[in-house]
């Protein structure tokens, strides 16, 4: 106790000298910076940059820190770009105190809001080693400093599944010792650290710490509020995760009452949904449905920031459950179409996520300009809403958002597709329905948490069903497995059970002989061509085709063939590697070329990237018999190979498509497993689908695993030789059943997929 006093008047005394030291101008500042009056800060310090002051690196500091905390991500770079330069000049000491590693530092946690992990790694690891050089473990903010790293460091590692190192990080954090001015800082790092583990008692435990209270006189340097927001989302999330209901919802009714948590909405969206959820245990579905329905609002209006600030407290959430959550809602009262719309957003959203980081998209079609000028200022609007701005600037968000509102919809009619990609936007589940024909169903698979549903819809009725599934990803998994195998019982075996799990309750629904598919989650690696009920597959009675999402209906374009238009095939690139050799995709391209006419067939080098970017947009079919490779954690850097030349390394990354411009009524990837992008929990193949489709092509076909050589030359030949008098779907269904005669096991040809339109 008596060294419990000791400090605390010890750091009186060191916190007076400090005061002391300060111009009078710093001391504001030091005190708007312990107040989180962070706008005051910047009104202070930014004229005086714009005017070509030189500042000080600790008002640059504050400067930086100030932008970061509001969330103004670019001007917070550049001025700690500013900061940096005046560091490497020598002004880095103010009162004692080293500022050497705050660059690092406000990197570190700008990257961990944003989501980039492996940089916020390098960045805390960087700023760890200037710590202890030049013996700057003497600096009067050594402690501060040390914690803020740890903080970086250990919710980026539990972040990428790291959990070792979070752990020897966490464990470094609570041996620190402290004084009464870094307790605060210490226990609030260590409960981050512990939600980003998902170790909620632990977040519980460290949260609750007396040391981690402000108290006492420090409380009058502190805007108590919103000093406290995150501390108390930590609590009432901890609480929640717990167990401890009553409390949790306490604190979450006291987060949603604060002025600013709107504009907070990595927050904000996880507290609606918690919120929600214990609305519905407590059986009160409206007011649950109306929480939903607002998180998901939030979270699609905050594309851009969504990650912010989520990551820097240690907690990521997965914005698919407030999906999910919502349609297990609709569903349970019979609501088919409202939840089919909520599932289609899903996908959207998924999407949006993916491309995210994806920069430089062309946009297709006319109005170029006019549609460049509204990204342009679509995306500084929506920069500007995800600054935390004064209580007093509520008018002026308002109107912001009225105007984003505006542009999304003059995008949406001037650039549907684009608007598709860089908003949740998707069409009226009535508008989907018109785009399926008389002689058509659409199965759309959705999976909420761990109950699976399939919805099915025709032209003129939509119902649900709910799905009895047990050891899913184990059954698919096993079939797949039995593929390679070529073991034809026991892939039966798996193949009945599957149709048991996903089909047969909608097989009473379906009247028609075609059939639209459109999967979700590990629903996307099966076959379902060789679904069988012991009799026979479902290849032998409908023509299948499958969508990304049913809004992909309303996108496709529907290009008129023309005769003279001819295709584009590439055969075996050179690579420079003989592995890589495909002798039977050479020949398969130049039968190809003999039965479609006018067509250019391209073989080994000049089989490359660059001539696909150049000749692409001239032929109304793109045949590619090639090999792909596949990147699990970064699936736009998938990528088809291409020969290379001094344009290009002749990689055709699934994120190059996004650039690429195609007229194409075709293109078929007759490569291995170019179909297999990977299934993330929020859904849409991530592979090549999409890209194909937002380049210009209106269908595709894409194989689910390495096929054979020389069973894909024969089908992939019967495949044209049909397209000349039926529609894609069954033109692809009857050269799968020819091959099947042949080769009976579903390795031959079951694998390739038919992805967009049929015509």
């Amino acid at each position: 106790m008596k060294l419990k006093k000791h400090s605390a008047k010890l750091a009186i005394l060191l916190l007076s000298c400090f005061l002391l030291a300060f111009s009078f101008k710093d001391i504001k500042l030091s005190s708007y910076a312990q107040k989180q009056q962070l706008h005051e800060i910047i009104n202070m310090l930014q004229p005086r940059v714009d005017e070509g002051d030189t500042l000080s690196s600790f008002q640059l500091f504050l400067l930086a820190a100030s932008y970061n905390g509001i969330r103004n991500y670019s001007k917070a770079l550049a001025t700690i770009d500013l900061l940096q330069k005046q560091i490497d000049k020598g002004d880095r000491t103010y009162v004692g105190s080293d500022l050497t590693v705050y660059p690092q530092i406000l990197r570190g946690y700008i990257y961990l809001d944003q989501g980039e992990t492996q940089k916020a790694i390098q960045e805390g690891s960087l700023a760890y080693k200037l710590l202890h050089e030049d013996g700057r473990e003497r600096n009067s903010f050594y402690t501060s400093q040390l914690i803020d790293i740890y903080d970086v460091l250990g919710v980026a590692h539990a972040l990428t599944g790291n959990k070792v190192d979070a752990q020897k990080i966490a464990n470094s954090l609570q041996k620190l010792s402290i004084t009464v001015m870094n307790g605060p800082p210490k226990y609030t790092a260590l409960a981050r650290i512990y939600m980003a583990l998902k170790e909620y008692d632990n977040a519980l435990t460290a949260i609750k710490n007396p040391d981690a209270k402000v108290t006492g006189f420090i409380t009058a340097f502190y805007d108590q509020t919103f000093q406290e927001i995150p501390k108390l989302y930590i609590l009432s999330k901890s609480l929640y995760e717990t167990g401890n209901i009553k409390e949790a919802k306490e604190g979450y009714a006291q987060l949603l009452g604060h002025p600013q948590i709107e504009q907070i909405g990595g927050i904000y969206w996880i507290v609606l949904l918690d919120r929600a959820r214990i609305a519905l245990s407590e059986g009160q579905n409206t007011a649950a449905e109306d929480m939903l329905k607002k998180a998901i609002d939030v979270i699609e209006k905050q594309r851009s920031s969504i990650n912010s600030e989520a990551g820097r407290i240690g907690f990521v959430g997965d914005k698919q459950m407030a999906y999910a959550e919502l349609t297990e809602l609709l569903l349970a009262h019979g609501r088919y179409e409202e939840a089919f719309a909520y599932v289609e957003r899903a996908k959207a959203r998924a999407l949006v996520d993916l491309l995210a980081s994806q920069k430089g998209i062309n946009v297709h079609g006319g109005q170029t300009e006019q549609i460049k000028t509204t990204l342009v200022h679509l995306d500084k609007l929506e920069d500007n809403l995800a600054v935390v701005a004064q209580v007093k600037d509520k008018e002026n968000q308002n109107k912001s958002r009225a105007v984003v509102l505006a542009l999304k919809k003059d995008l949406k009619e001037k650039a549907p597709e684009l608007a598709a990609l860089v908003s949740v936007t998707t069409p009226a589940t009535a508008e989907i329905q018109s785009k399926i024909k008389d002689d058509e169903t659409l199965l759309e698979y959705y999976c909420a948490g761990k109950q699976w549903y399939v919805f099915i819809l025709t032209n003129k009725s939509i119902v649900a069903q709910k799905l009895s599934i047990a050891d899913l990803e184990k059954n698919i998994e096993a079939l797949r497995k039995n593929i390679t195998t070529r073991n034809l019982s026991e892939f039966n075996q798996y193949s009945q059970t599957l149709y048991r799990q996903i089909f047969t309750l909608a097989a009473p629904s379906i009247k028609t002989i075609k059939l639209i598919i459109v999967p979700h989650g590990s629903l996307h690696y099966l076959p379902f061509a060789a679904l069988s009920d012991g009799k026979e597959y479902l290849i032998d009675r409908f023509s299948i085709r499958m969508l990304p999402s049913a809004s992909v209906l309303s996108f496709l374009k529907g290009w008129a063939k023309q005769e003279n238009r001819g295709a584009l095939i590439f055969g075996n690139p050179k690579l420079d590697d003989p592995k890589y050799d495909l002798k039977f995709a050479q020949d398969e391209a130049l039968a190809i070329g003999k039965i479609i006419p006018k067509s250019n067939v391209l073989l080994r080098s000049e089989a490359s990237k660059t001539n696909l970017q150049n000749l692409g947009s001239k032929y109304s079919i793109i045949h590619l018999a090639v090999h792909g490779v596949f990147d699990l954690d970064k699936p736009l850097n998938s990528a088809l190979l291409l020969a290379a030349d001094k344009n290009n390394d002749g990689q055709l990354r699934a994120g190059d498509l996004y650039n690429l411009s195609l007229s194409a009524d075709l293109v078929t990837l007759s490569a291995c497993e170019t179909a297999m992008g990977k299934v993330a929990t929020g859904d849409d193949v991530v592979g090549f689908t999409r890209g194909f489709f937002y380049a210009g092509a209106s269908s595709l076909i894409s194989s689910l695993w390495q096929v054979d050589d020389e069973a894909t030359r024969d089908l992939m030949v019967n495949f044209y030789i049909n397209l000349s008098q039926m529609s894609k779907d069954e033109a692809l269904r009857q050269a799968q059943l020819k091959a099947k005669k042949q080769y009976p096991h579903p390795y031959y040809w079951a694998a390739f997929l038919l992805t967009g339109s049929a015509m």
